[in-house]
């Protein structure tokens, strides 16, 4: 018996990376599985092919398990309908959607073009609103539905060259969070997760000096799209029993975060002036500010 049994689920990004190796656990795990992807490069640039989403969905098949291929793209809210009714025409249900597909087209912010930062957004976070607003009142009608979004520590914490794609991803965790809130009373449950993997996204970071080098090194040994998987699996399965939390998956770790909550406050009764502030309030909270460090600085060890 595996965790999906019985279970239709879509995943996205689903022949490469991290969405080919959810796509390949879902189903030994017991779900009938449709598998998408666009097929295009790292930049979503290209026209894409129909390949990579058929090539998983053959090699469940022959494996035994169940599963169908669709190549539409994520940021349309008409394609993404479609997915969702071919699950439904072709497996008569749908119980889970795991939505890592993305794109990345980094540079510096004083740099960026508006092409760039619309092309990530539209994937991103326009793409898990297309996921879930297309299956919600589906999941709330049979009380029994699962979100497995994706953010990114680029959002949660930060990554020079990265604003589109940090924006994004702090996006999709406000999202995740309003889903989890509205659906609880329906069993409907969202979770998203921070994933730390060598993948194609990954590959395409400049390495600058030597300690990126260092780092881009210990995630291509260290941190693999499959240890990502197990997780968006689970939280797949209604025997999690787990929603609203944000996760992170870094080797064989798996980090909860928290979630943004007042840490220190200040009052006047006699009200604030700029100049008061400044004098009085900022410095009063200096020491609880939290620094502007990458991502590579809160985790920087070795991954388990």
């Amino acid at each position: 018996m595996g965790v999906l049994d019985g279970k239709v689920v879509i995943i996205t990004g689903g022949g490469r990376g991290i969405g080919r190796e959810c796509a390949l656990l879902a189903a030994k795990a017991g779900a009938r599985v449709l598998v998408n992807d666009l097929g295009a490069g790292v930049s979503g640039a290209d026209e894409g092919s129909a390949g990579p989403a058929e090539e998983t969905a053959a090699e469940i098949r022959a494996a035994g398990g169940e599963a169908v291929s669709n190549s539409e793209s994520v940021s349309s809210m008409a394609a993404v309908k479609g997915m969702v009714e071919q699950a439904l025409d072709t497996f008569g249900g749908l119980h889970a959607i795991i939505n890592p597909a993305g794109i990345l087209r980094d540079g510096m912010f004083h740099k960026m073009s508006d092409e760039d930062w619309d092309a990530v957004i539209e994937v991103h976070l326009r793409g898990a609103y297309n996921v879930t607003r297309a299956s919600i009142e589906h999941f709330r009608k049979q009380e029994d539905g699962a979100y497995v979004l994706f953010t990114s520590t680029s959002g949660l914490i930060g990554n020079i060259g990265q604003a589109n794609y940090a924006a994004a991803k702090l996006g999709v965790m406000g999202l995740s969070r309003i889903v989890a809130m509205e659906g609880a009373a329906k069993n409907v449950r969202s979770n998203i997760i921070a994933p730390f993997a060598w993948t194609r996204m990954i590959a395409t970071i400049p390495v600058k000096d030597e300690a990126s080098a260092a780092r881009v090194e210990r995630m291509k040994n260290g941190m693999r799209a499959d240890q990502v998987a197990q997780l968006a699996v689970a939280l797949a399965a209604p025997a999690a029993a787990t929603s609203g939390q944000i996760f992170a998956v870094r080797g064989n770790e798996v980090v909860l975060f928290n979630q943004p909550r007042p840490v220190r406050s200040v009052a006047r009764i006699e009200g604030w002036t700029p100049e008061t502030l400044i004098e009085q309030a900022l410095p009063s909270m200096k020491a609880s500010y939290t620094d502007v460090g990458a991502t590579a600085s809160v985790f920087p060890y070795d991954p388990i």
